[in-house]
């Protein structure tokens, strides 16, 4: 297949599915045993690299180069509109009720409990180290920044450029100060970029009090970097949230593996209401299939974690990867259809779109 041309660069970049592998200054640190955390080691922590227990590690820079170069990637077009207009929310949502509204990929606004709580937060329109190249976003956020609630909590799921972006970072706590929760290592990140940030790290298996509403970290398969020399210096997760409307179990980025994770949750948090689980980015499979679901995968998930519902995120707005902007669609449709999960029981999301329990 012919080399990508230098729009595909430009437009996709070094970074695309968060395989960040130049730029920026995380690129050019000096090499170091870990940039960001220092502690003890664990089951996923060998004292210099997080991992995946029995999980697999991310691919070498030479097959990031095969992705690129070798693969026939889909055309998408410039621009794809959400159906829904941008949503303005209320100031709170009380009682026993949640509000869900999807910003775009992996950005959720979770209003509960009089509690506004943001997952993975991205309002730029590049995800990338580099300001002219890496993936561009193809629809306007699903809630105007300006139209935002007061923030009361940030939960950073990982480190790759579509899932923390500081510079809306810097936003959010220059207006609101919320309490920024992230696994650990990440919070270094934030403090060098963003002066006098306060943030919590939390490890797998950890809890933490927001408000009155506890959260979970619980284990996810995927992997970290912001450059080239700080591969698995931070680790990743995913989140559950105890909410009065019942338990929302939030992933950004995992691969599936051998559904022991959705298990262990499952077994850890029994009675799931609702799961947020990527559907997009999961093509060629042979790059993609340890660190991010495919939509047979994650119909499979909400299966393994019992949860009622599941919402389907983080495809149509950042082309990441291989597959068509619709593919996440149509495979999740033929999915539904080889499985005993109804459609009603799992929606994919666009920006702007409501969900409420």
């Amino acid at each position: 297949m012919p080399l990508p041309t230098r729009r595909r660069f430009l437009r996709k970049g070094v970074a695309g599915a968060g395989m960040a592998v130049a730029g920026g200054a995380a690129a050019l640190m000096p090499r170091k045993a870990n940039a960001y955390y220092t502690g003890p080691v664990s089951d996923h922590f060998n004292g210099e690299h997080f991992f995946n227990p029995g999980g697999q590690s991310p691919r070498g820079l030479w097959q990031v180069a095969r992705l690129y170069a070798a693969e026939n990637w889909a055309a998408w077009p410039a621009a794809l509109p959400s159906p829904f207009p941008p949503d303005k929310p209320p100031p709170r949502v009380d009682g026993s009720r949640a509000r869900l509204v999807l910003i775009g990929h992996a950005s959720w606004l979770i209003q509960s409990g009089g509690r506004n709580i943001l997952i993975d937060p991205v309002w730029v329109d590049r995800v990338s180290p580099l300001s002219f190249a890496g993936p561009c976003r193809a629809n306007p956020p699903g809630i105007a920044f300006d139209d935002l609630p007061p923030i009361d909590t940030v939960i950073v799921t990982h480190n790759h450029y579509d899932h923390m972006d500081v510079a809306t970072l810097a936003r959010l706590w220059q207006r609101d100060r919320p309490k920024i929760v992230t696994p650990l290592g990440n919070d270094a990140i934030m403090r060098s970029a963003i002066p006098g940030i306060e943030t919590r790290a939390v490890d797998w298996g950890e809890t933490i009090e927001l408000g009155g509403l506890p959260v979970h970290a619980v284990p996810t398969l995927h992997w970290s970097a912001r450059g080239t020399r700080d591969r698995r210096h931070a680790l990743w997760a995913s989140f559950v949230l105890e909410t009065p409307a019942g338990k929302v179990y939030a992933i950004g980025d995992t691969g599936f593996g051998d559904g022991a994770i959705f298990r262990h949750v499952a077994e850890r948090h029994p009675g799931l209401r609702l799961a947020l689980l990527p559907i997009g980015a999961y093509e060629p499979r042979w790059f993609m299939q340890g660190h991010h679901m495919n939509p047979a995968d994650a119909v499979e998930a909400l299966r393994l974690s019992g949860a009622e519902m599941a919402l389907g995120h983080h495809w149509g707005t950042f082309q990441l990867t291989t597959e068509r902007h619709d593919q996440p669609l149509a495979d999740l449709e033929a999915a539904l259809a080889r499985s005993d999960v109804t459609r009603d029981r799992f929606r994919a999301m666009r920006p702007g779109q409501i969900f409420e329990i």
